[in-house]
């Protein structure tokens, strides 16, 4: 596997100038894959214009200026994706990583409190030893709980502090959610309904935002029951 990365080959999720230099940074192994994640020296050096060069960006996060997740990254590689949430407490500013209208991962300023939590998918679960069940979410990290009480699609409400489930959005019609996938990526809609195929095919689900369409059930990600509980990007008019 190659160590480096053109810019002209950059995943389309990244808002990047493809065509004024020749590379870009190419992100870790890490929570998100390459194709759904920005390089956190990327997001500090482009997005954030906290310095000019790539030397400045890794000495900002040699520092420990700056937390994903609430925890301290130093790797400039290190991949960022959806939900992530970037708190760097010297300037004041917290964002979180969602995607836009445009299928762009975009950062979306929050406040103090809303970066004390994230909001991870299931995506799969697995029974260890004693009977616990570990969940699976889907940015690579998992949740031991004692009963089996959650399913797969429903979202957690998870605080970086004690990793203590606040609250459960479960992936059911009524439940407002974000398109993280295909032609709709970046919309908000309410579930109607899911359409399961009795094939190998992936199940359906009928949505209703601004119009009624369908796409994948992989693409629903719930971020609330009746309204979001997450700050939204904004929508640019033309």
């Amino acid at each position: 596997m190659s160590r480096h990365l053109k810019r002209l080959n950059a995943p389309r999720v990244v808002r990047l100038h493809r065509k004024e230099k020749k590379w870009a940074i190419r992100p870790s192994p890490g929570p998100h894959p390459i194709d759904q994640s920005i390089p956190l020296g990327l997001i500090i050096r482009d997005y954030l214009n906290l310095c000019d060069t790539l030397r400045e960006t890794k000495r900002i996060l040699s520092q420990g200026e700056v937390f994903v997740d609430g925890r301290i990254r130093k790797d400039y590689k290190f991949p960022v994706g959806l939900m992530d949430v970037i708190s760097i407490p010297k300037i004041r500013k917290q964002y979180r990583v969602l995607y836009n209208e445009r299928g762009k991962l975009t950062l979306v300023p929050i406040t103090e409190e809303e970066a004390s939590w994230k909001l991870y998918r299931i995506e799969d679960k697995t029974i260890l030893k004693g009977k616990k069940m570990q969940l699976n979410l889907h940015d690579g990290t998992n949740k031991l709980v004692d009963e089996d009480k959650y399913h797969t699609g429903d979202v957690l409400k998870i605080s970086f502090e004690g990793r203590e489930i606040k609250e459960v959005y479960p992936r059911e019609p009524g439940a407002v959610s974000l398109i993280i996938g295909g032609r709709h990526i970046g919309e908000i809609a309410t579930i109607q309904s899911f359409e399961i195929i009795r094939s190998s095919k992936p199940n359906i689900a009928h949505m209703k935002g601004v119009q009624e369409f369908t796409t994948l059930q992989k693409y629903v990600f719930p971020i609330g029951k009746t309204k979001p509980v997450i700050t939204l990007p904004e929508v640019n008019i033309q």
